[in-house]
C-alpha cells in the first residue's frame, strides 16, 4: 500500500536529492567522494566551529543528557577520559519491557514513510551530525583516547561517510523492486489476466548496535543507518566507557524525527546500569531484537552468534593483521610508512599490523642489500624517529582507552626479543593522559603461539621467517585461522605479487601493497575501500556491500484483480 508523502517529508526528499545520487553513483565508480570535509577547517565548517564544539563538549559534563524514550526508570554513567578527566555525564536508565514494545509500535510509522522519505531523513540526520563534528570529535578524543584531529576525522566525516554508505546500499537493494507492477498474462482469445500488484519493503524488526570503546562513531553509524534504511527502528547500546559520542548521535536523530512527526525512540539508546550489570547479553537475546551489528571481542561477538538465534547478527571481531617485506624500492618511505602505521593511535584500530614478516636472509632495497636485523633495527628508529617531537607524539598516538591495554604492553615485553620499549609518555596538554609508545619485538616464525594471538594495542612483531615464501605461507595461515582485516606486501618482484594477491584472495582479506606515501595500511575509505570481507574469522559482515543491508528487510506484496 502507498502512503502519500507529507510536504515536510517530500521538500527533505528534494534537499537531499543530489547528495543520495552521488552516493549511489560513488558506490559504483568506487573514486573518491565525500559530502563530509574531513579538514576541520574554518572554512569548512565556520569560524567558531571549534570553539562552540569544544564549548557544548563541556557544556554535558557534570549533567544529565535528555533522551526521549519511554520507560525511564532513573539514570546512570560513569565515563573516564583516557586524557585523566572525569566526564561524569549522566544518561537514562529505561525498562526494556516499556521501551521495546514502544518501538515495535513506531515499526508501522517507520514503515510507512517508505524507502525515499527514510533515505532523507538518514541524510538529514547525517547533515547535523556532520555539522556537529567538532562536538563530536571532542566526545569521541574524550571517551576513545584517539588525538583530536583522528577523533574529528575517524569520528566525525569519516563516520558520516561509513553511515551514508549504508544508507545508499539499503537503498539500491529496496529500489531493486519496484513499488507497484501491472502484470498481464495473454490469454489467447479471451481477455488477458491483469492484476495491480503492490510491493512494500518491511524491516525485519528492531535493530541493536553495539558499539565499541575504540571507534564509538566509526563503527556504529554503518549498522544504526542500515538498520533505519531499511525500515527498522534501532537501539544503540554503547560501551560504558565511551556512552556520550553515541548519546549525541541518537539525540540528533530523535530531533529529524520528531520534526517530521515521527515518534523520538525510533531511535533510542539502552546503557549499562553498574560495571557489575552489563545490559547488553539481555538485551541481545530479547525475542523483539531481530538484528545485531556488534564491534569488539571475539568471545562475545561468537557469543552473540551461537546465542541470538531470534536476530541477524553481523560482527567484526579480533584478527592478526600481518604485513609481508620482500623488497622495496623505496626503503626510507617504507620506514616512515609503517611507522606511522604502527603509531596511529596507539595501535588501538582494528587495521593495524601486529607481525611483520622478513626472510632471515633479508631483502633487496634501493638502498642495497639489508639484513633481517638491519630491517627490524630501521624500523624500531624509524618509530622513535617519527615520534620525537613530542606535540606531534600526543596528536598521533592519542590515549590508550582502556588501563587493561596498558597493562597489556607491560606484560608482552617477554614475548620476544625488545627492539624498541614501549614508554610512558608525558602528554603535552594532559599531564594524567594514559599514553604509550609502540612496543616492538622480534621473533623467530616457530613461535607462532605467541605472535598468532592478537594483542591489542602498540604490541607488534618483526617475525624471522625461512624464506619470502614462508612469509606469505604464515601470513595466509594468520588470515585463515585467526581473521585479519588488513594485509600489506611490499615487494618489487612481479611474481611474489602475484602470490600474495592470490593468497589475499584465497584468504579474503583486503591488501595493500607497496604503500610508500599518504596512505596507509589501516585507513580505509568509504564508498571505496570495503572494511573487512565477511571471509575470514575477524568479521562475517563486510563494510559496506549489498550483503550488509539486504538481509534486514523483506518484500511484502498485494495484488487484486485491475
Amino acid at each position: 500500500m502507498s502512503h502519500a508523502m507529507t510536504p515536510q517529508l517530500a521538500a527533505l526528499v528534494t534537499k537531499h536529492e543530489s547528495t543520495l545520487n552521488a552516493a549511489l553513483n560513488a558506490i559504483k565508480t568506487r573514486d573518491y567522494w565525500t559530502p563530509y570535509p574531513e579538514n576541520p577547517s574554518p572554512r569548512a565548517y565556520g569560524e567558531t566551529a571549534n570553539a562552540d564544539g569544544e564549548a557544548a563538549f563541556k557544556s554535558y559534563l557534570n549533567q544529565s543528557f535528555a533522551l526521549e524514550m519511554p520507560g525511564i526508570v532513573g539514570e546512570a554513567g560513569a565515563e573516564v577520559s583516557p586524557y585523566g578527566i572525569d566526564l561524569n555525564v549522566k544518561y537514562p536508565l529505561v525498562d526494556l519491557d516499556q521501551l521495546l514494545p514502544a518501538m515495535q509500535d513506531a515499526r508501522k510509522a517507520w514503515r510507512d514513510v517508505g524507502p525515499q522519505g527514510r533515505a532523507a531523513i538518514c541524510l538529514e540526520i547525517l547533515e547535523r551530525i556532520n555539522k556537529r563534528s567538532f562536538e563530536i570529535g571532542y566526545a569521541v578524543m574524550h571517551t576513545s583516547g584517539q588525538g583530536f584531529m583522528m577523533a574529528f576525522q575517524a569520528g566525525g566525516p569519516h563516520a558520516q561517510d561509513r553511515g551514508l554508505e549504508a544508507v545508499a546500499y539499503g537503498y539500491t537493494a529496496m529500489m531493486h523492486t519496484p513499488q507497484s507492477a501491472v502484470w498481464t498474462k495473454p490469454q489467447g482469445k479471451h481477455d488477458p489476466l491483469v492484476l495491480n500488484k503492490t510491493f512494500t519493503t518491511v524491516g525485519r524488526g528492531i535493530g541493536l548496535v553495539i558499539g565499541c570503546s575504540t571507534f564509538p562513531t566509526w563503527n556504529t553509524y554503518p549498522g544504526m543507518f542500515a538498520d533505519l534504511i531499511t525500515g527498522n527502528p534501532v537501539v544503540v547500546k554503547p560501551h560504558p566507557a565511551a556512552i556520550l559520542p553515541a548519546a549525541i548521535s541518537v539525540k540528533i536523530a530523535q530531533d529529524v524525527l520528531t520534526e517530521n512527526g515521527l515518534p523520538a525512540h525510533i531511535v533510542s539508546m539502552v546503557i549499562d546500569e553498574d560495571g557489575s550489570k552489563p545490559a547488553t547479553a539481555e538485551l541481545a537475546t530479547r525475542e523483539e531484537i531481530k538484528l545485531i551489528d556488534f564491534t569488539g571481542n571475539t568471545p562475545f561477538g561468537n557469543w552473540l552468534e551461537s546465542n541470538c538465534t531470534q536476530a541477524q547478527v553481523y560482527t567484526e571481531k579480533a584478527g592478526v593483521n600481518t604485513i609481508v617485506i620482500d623488497s622495496t624500492d623505496d626503503y626510507k618511505g617504507m620506514l616512515r610508512n609503517l611507522a606511522f602505521t604502527l603509531s596511529l593511535y596507539s595501535g588501538q584500530m582494528c587495521t593495524t599490523p601486529q607481525d611483520i614478516f622478513v626472510s632471515k636472509d633479508g631483502i633487496e632495497t634501493d638502498l642495497g642489500h639489508k639484513t633481517f636485523d638491519d630491517v627490524a633495527g630501521d624500523l624500531a628508529t624509524a618509530v622513535s624517529k617519527f615520534l620525537s617531537d613530542p606535540e606531534r607524539a600526543a596528536m598521533v598516538l592519542g590515549a590508550i582507552q582502556a588501563p587493561v591495554t596498558a597493562e597489556r604492553i607491560e606484560n608482552s615485553v617477554t614475548l620476544g626479543t625488545v627492539l624498541r620499549e614501549s614508554e610512558t609518555l608525558v602528554h603535552p596538554h594532559f599531564p594524567n593522559a594514559r599514553v604509550r609508545s609502540p612496543l616492538l619485538m622480534s621473533i623467530d616464525a616457530d613461535k607462532a603461539d605467541t605472535y598468532m594471538q592478537e594483542l591489542f594495542g602498540p604490541i607488534s612483531f618483526v617475525v624471522k621467517t625461512d624464506s619470502t615464501a614462508h612469509s606469505i605461507a604464515l601470513a595466509t595461515d594468520a588470515v585463515k585461522q585467526h581473521g585479519a582485516i588488513t594485509l600489506g606486501c611490499y615487494t618489487h618482484n612481479e611474481h611474489i605479487q602475484e602470490q600474495v594477491e592470490e593468497a589475499a584472495i584465497d584468504g579474503g582479506v583486503a591488501l595493500s601493497s607497496n604503500l610508500t606515501g599518504g596512505v596507509f595500511v589501516n585507513q580505509s575509505a568509504a564508498y571505496s575501500d570495503f572494511h573487512a570481507t565477511g571471509c575470514n574469522p575477524a568479521a562475517n559482515a563486510c563494510l559496506s556491500d549489498l550483503a550488509y543491508v539486504a538481509n534486514r528487510f523483506r518484500v511484502v506484496q498485494s495484488r487484486r484483480h485491475a
